[in-house]
């Protein structure tokens, strides 16, 4: 990065610099309203900062007018921030002194050796690891934002303290900032949690749980579309296909390792404690079931690859903190698949896989905007893993080189890897900027010795297969929301659970207009009649709202021409056209999965 470029936004570090320094100026002024206030966390995120408050009251919009107006201030004093350094037990008195009693729990779990710092800014004084800008003067207070304020519990745990989240957003220009929140504006409209229930492909209810889902007709129909097609793609490509159960015994996780590595993500039917009776735990994947399939019989070498693919239900105990919508839920559908196969097909096996996920992803209209991610063990967390550090190495040193072999970019992820091996994530950010993983394949040379898994090679030796773990279109749900985002509800035709409406100009037209439906659906493209006796006006704005891509409208003439006249969801008029010929452009869009909104 050029030198002129490191003290601008261009910078990431200066861009989380920048938000760090801003999150301890609404601290300061939140402290300088409200004394009484505890301080716990502040962090620069993707886009912005939080900062979170043990606070008597609950902040409201006109707390967050305040505290905006506090930080201008604190930006216009341009205050000097100042670092200093601490030895732990007077860290602790200070942080007791102050009566930051959140500060203190941090304190107390830091290593030994660790540096304790501290940042001081005016009257204020936090504890922080920095960096920091040296000034707030450095801020613009008049680009500054606090979008809103929310519930978190105290270190992501639910059952600790719940405290108020605050989030801000701040740029060098308002300029920039008046456009963040333009795209801002639009992302909420665009939002799945909100469009997803008004188009009802979603909706949630209270009595079933946080997390759980329902899909309603129209997103069921989305998701059966996509994996009908998926399975189809995969049994092209050579997948066998794998129904297995949804629960298994605690014994088979032990041996997989999830029992010790992954318990508390997974929903236990039964006492994980007491050995002397049966427990059973709902599957979080579908890996160690799928191994049964090539236990099932001694293998050889012309058995390999093995590619098992099934559209499994995977259940995870995922934090209530960290549920949104369709993106992130505790049970899901997902393209999951294991490929068993001999160490020199593991470079031709993981091309195909990824090969198989663009096009997948390209198909919806998804890769453009996906980047991704090499995850890798953290070799200081251990005990996160299984394996020996020489295992690790291998397994990221051939998976490096099958990366590199392949041309992608990509960054790196410590600590990022799944607890048996090294992963390539394709990573995907929705209407907000949140990055979640869309789509992941795994390179796994540990669960196969944990299952005593063998095949007979061509020397007549007995060996090891390597595993591949992988998913096509990853979690039905989550790309069902993303699509809702990228299309703002108006998917393209192939997908759309209804693709096309009728609509009758007259109680005249009735008979034909059925007599179109009929045609259409004989043809595999999903329609519908609106018979309602309502103005046509009224009708077509209606199909318009559902994101209806093709308005048929029929009257006295079409009925004597065989003809439809076309409208299109974006208010275009295409015409009128023999009905054969209407039919025959909305098959090919089909076929051809055409992305035409």
């Amino acid at each position: 990065m050029s030198e002129e470029n490191l003290y601008t936004f261009e910078n990431p570090e200066y861009r989380k610099t920048y938000w760090h320094t801003c999150s301890h100026v609404m601290a300061q002024a939140v402290k300088r309203l409200w004394p009484e206030v505890q301080l716990a966390i502040g962090p620069a995120i993707d886009e912005g900062w939080y900062y979170d408050f043990d606070s008597p009251f609950s902040f409201t919009q006109e707390h967050l007018d305040k505290i905006e107006a506090e930080m201008k201030k604190i930006c216009k004093e341009r205050l000097h921030l100042e670092r200093t350094e601490k030895p732990r037990e007077e860290a602790i008195a200070y942080m007791e002194e102050k009566k930051e009693l959140y500060k203190v729990e941090l304190i107390q779990d830091l290593p030994e050796d660790a540096v304790i710092s501290f940042y001081t800014q005016g009257e204020f004084t936090d504890l922080c690891a920095g960096p920091h800008l040296d000034s707030t003067g450095r801020i613009k207070g008049n680009a500054i934002k606090l979008t809103q304020c929310c519930g978190a519990y105290w270190r992501g745990d639910s059952k600790r303290k719940m405290l108020q989240r605050i989030y801000g957003i701040a740029f060098p220009k308002k300029e920039e900032l008046d456009e963040f929140l333009r795209r801002q504006e639009e992302a909420r409209k665009r939002d799945h949690n909100k469009l997803g229930r008004e188009l009802e492909y979603f909706t949630t209810v209270d009595v079933i749980g946080q997390g759980l889902p329902i899909l309603l007709p129209k997103g069921a129909r989305v998701i059966q579309t996509l994996q009908r097609w998926v399975e189809d793609e995969e049994q092209k490509r050579g997948y066998l296909l794998t129904k297995t159960p949804l629960m298994a015994k605690r014994e088979l996780y032990k041996i997989s390792g999830h029992w010790d590595h992954y318990l508390d993500g997974m929903f236990v039917l039964g006492d994980p404690d007491d050995e002397t009776k049966e427990c059973f735990a709902l599957r979080p994947m579908t890996c160690p079931f799928q191994y049964q399939v090539f236990l099932n019989r001694a293998r050889s070498y012309r058995d390999l690859p093995m590619r098992l693919g099934e559209t499994s239900t995977l259940f995870r105990n995922e934090d209530s903190g960290e549920m949104h919508g369709l993106i992130r839920v505790r049970q899901f559908t997902i393209s999951e698949g294991h490929l068993i196969l001999r160490p020199e097909q593991l470079e031709d096996e993981f091309r195909g896989c990824l090969e198989l996920a663009k096009y997948c992803l390209d198909t919806v209209g998804m890769l453009e905007d996906c980047t991704f991610r090499f995850s890798q063990w953290d070799p200081n967390n251990r005990e996160k893993y299984i394996g020996t550090p020489e295992q690790w190495d291998e397994a990221q040193t051939i998976m490096g080189k099958i990366l590199d072999d392949l041309g992608v970019e990509y960054t790196i992820g410590i600590d990022e890897a799944a607890f048996y091996g090294p992963k390539l994530d394709i990573q995907y950010k929705n209407v907000f900027g949140k990055e979640d993983t869309i789509v992941t394949i795994q390179v796994d040379q540990l669960l196969a010795e944990q299952f005593g898994m063998e095949y007979v090679d061509a020397d007549g030796q007995k060996k090891r297969p390597y595993i591949i773990h992988r998913t096509s279109l990853g979690c039905y749900e989550r790309t069902l929301a993303y699509l809702i985002e990228k299309y703002a509800g108006a998917l393209p035709l192939w997908m759309m659970p209804t693709q096309v409406k009728v609509l009758p100009i007259t109680d005249r037209a009735h008979d034909y207009a059925e007599t179109v439906v009929k045609a259409l659906k004989d043809r595999g493209v999903r329609a519908e009649g609106d018979f309602r006796s309502e103005k046509l006006g009224y009708k077509i704005r209606e199909a318009q709202k559902e994101k209806i891509p093709y308005m048929l409208v029929v009257g006295d003439k079409e009925a004597e021409n065989g003809t439809v006249a076309v409208r299109t969801r974006a208010g275009g008029d295409e015409g009128v056209m023999e009905l054969k010929d209407f039919i025959a452009q909305c098959r090919e869009e089909i076929d051809t999965k055409s992305k035409r909104v």
